[in-house]
């Protein structure tokens, strides 16, 4: 059942965003770029704590 579920979820998902970019490509393009933006963050700041643990903690 949890399967259906989740397969259920990803098609509204992909539904959503497939409605989004058609009827606002530009409010979609910015979603996008937030969302790289929020990643190549995330990934900063995982390579900033990788480098403090390597140095030590220090």
């Amino acid at each position: 059942m949890a399967v259906n579920a989740k397969k259920a979820a990803v098609y509204v998902l992909v539904v959503f965003v497939l409605y989004l970019i058609i009827t606002d490509p530009k409010t979609a393009s910015e979603y996008v770029l937030v969302g790289f933006q929020g990643i190549s963050d995330a990934a900063k700041a995982i390579g900033d704590f990788m480098t403090w643990l390597a140095n030590g903690g220090k």
